[in-house]
């Protein structure tokens, strides 16, 4: 028998939430107009007053939808939004949404076809920097929690219901993890719900179970103490270009697994069931890759294109640089080379461990007379939450009544801080997200499908109720 969480659950809406949100879904998209106005552009320090106009009118806004505790919180960068509604039942499960209010950088000579912060509809779709990530996708909750009062005739959330909004997502969370750690008993929770994330297709409703984290590394090598002639002292002594190359080459072994040892101590193998669920997607891989602008599919032996990209771990050259780079030609060994790698990690490996394994490793490749740094920058933990949890089959089973389907299930190959929220908070995390692929995050005509925002919101509407309804944390 089948274990997926949306296996013999009704996928029959409720017209009282849907009618709701269709009636209130014009306010919804103009609110959200005045958002994508403000170009709260994080990376950029000539925006960061409007990095905090942002978090002021989600402020007012999420005041306006009835949280009766709003706050915002101050951070040695950007400002994240806090907002909290407890419910009136003591035993109701605690659950935080995440998202952000800050944006990448847009402007109209990037290719848009209109000024990206003068939001623009086009029939059914809304365009505008920031209309999917993550604006679009945060205030629908607005939305949400509204229609779930109303058709329910609760002056409380079935849940206790927090939010967390934070402002420096896109320039890499710098003060997210302190923040969440210094605010820990205010964001305590059962289960963390990200909106900031997306589904397979408009027709193919996906439900995301877990995210990869992520290891990055910068190993600098050094053989003599300046450049020198190859034809006197070529072949006689190390080479750190050569030791760089090797170093490259032997980062994978012939069935293109990591050769790293140690590298996949404690992974979290798939599920056949995951297996199965993942082969179910309707996947062209000629498709992909040509939205890879690549030309075949290569890695890890034994497993599908989607299984190496969302559940195992990899290991990748981002940049390798040594001695002459210009025209023609110089006859040389060089003084020094340098490799760029990263390694994707997955539910059960330890950053620390994986950071170890690769300091002895590219000890142990190197010959005596190449000194050597192996430096690493931040890491980002990778998160999973189980199919078989009760939250999940909730989210399951409300994605599935808005969309009058059953979902199917993914991860996401890339890392964001969803793993931070985990691992401070102790809770699960859960992906409610609605943009599909074609929005173009970060891209030229950013846009959200206006039917799928409602989806959205009626998905959150239904899964407090839910979650309320089917699982007591503890019990």
């Amino acid at each position: 028998m089948s274990t997926t969480p949306a296996s013999g659950d009704s996928v029959v809406p409720d017209p009282s939430v849907r009618a709701h949100v269709e009636a209130h879904r014009p306010a919804l998209v103009e609110e959200l107009c005045h958002w994508l106005r403000i170009p709260s552009v994080s990376m950029d320090p000539a925006h960061a007053e409007d990095v905090t106009r942002s978090a002021e009118w989600l402020a007012e806004a999420l005041t306006r939808s009835g949280f009766p505790t709003v706050e915002v919180w101050s951070t040695a960068g950007h400002p994240s939004v806090f907002a909290e509604w407890p419910s009136d039942d003591p035993q109701a499960p605690t659950v935080l949404v995440y998202g952000h209010h800050d944006v990448q950088p847009a402007a109209r000579e990037d290719g848009w076809d209109s000024e990206p912060f003068e939001p623009e509809i086009r029939g059914e779709r809304l365009y505008g920097r920031g209309a999917a990530d993550d604006k679009g996708q945060v205030l629908f909750h607005t939305l949400g929690v509204r229609a779930h009062l109303a058709a329910t005739g609760r002056d409380t959330p079935a849940v206790h219901l927090k939010v967390l909004v934070e402002g420096e997502e896109e320039a890499g969370s710098p003060n997210f993890a302190d923040l969440v750690r210094e605010r820990a008993d205010r964001l305590s929770c059962d289960v963390v719900v990200v909106s900031d994330t997306g589904m397979w297709g408009p027709d193919t409703p996906t439900v995301c179970t877990g995210m990869r984290g992520l290891v990055e590394c910068q190993v600098d090598l050094w053989g003599p103490d300046q450049d020198i002639h190859s034809g006197s002292f070529g072949g006689a002594v190390p080479n750190p270009a050569t030791e760089a190359a090797r170093l490259a080459a032997g980062l994978h072994g012939p069935d293109r697994a990591v050769a790293v040892p140690g590298f996949y101590e404690g992974v979290v193998e798939l599920t056949e069931e995951e297996r199965r669920l993942f082969a179910r997607l309707p996947f062209d891989e000629l498709s992909w890759l040509e939205s890879a602008h690549s030309h075949a599919a290569l890695g890890e032996e034994g497993y599908s294109t989607l299984e190496r990209i969302w559940a195992r771990p990899t290991a990748e050259v981002n940049g390798i640089s040594g001695g002459y780079q210009g025209p023609g030609g110089k006859t040389i060994v060089p003084a020094s080379a340098r490799l760029k790698l990263s390694f994707r990690t997955v539910a059960g490996q330890s950053a620390e461990h994986v950071q170890k394994a690769v300091v002895q490793w590219v000890a142990e490749q190197l010959p005596y007379g190449v000194r050597h740094s192996v430096t690493f920058s931040g890491t980002t933990r990778p998160c999973l939450t189980p199919l078989d949890h009760p939250a999940l089959r909730s989210l399951a089973r409300s994605m599935g009544r808005a969309f009058e389907q059953r979902v199917l299930f993914t991860r996401e190959g890339g890392s964001g801080p969803a793993a931070d929220l985990q691992d401070v908070l102790g809770a699960p995390v859960l992906f409610l997200g609605i943009s599909v692929p074609s929005d173009g995050w970060h891209a030229p005509n950013e846009k959200v499908e206006l039917p799928l925002l409602a989806k959205g919101a009626e998905t959150a509407a239904l899964l407090w109720e839910d979650l309320a309804r089917h699982w007591r944390p503890g019990t």
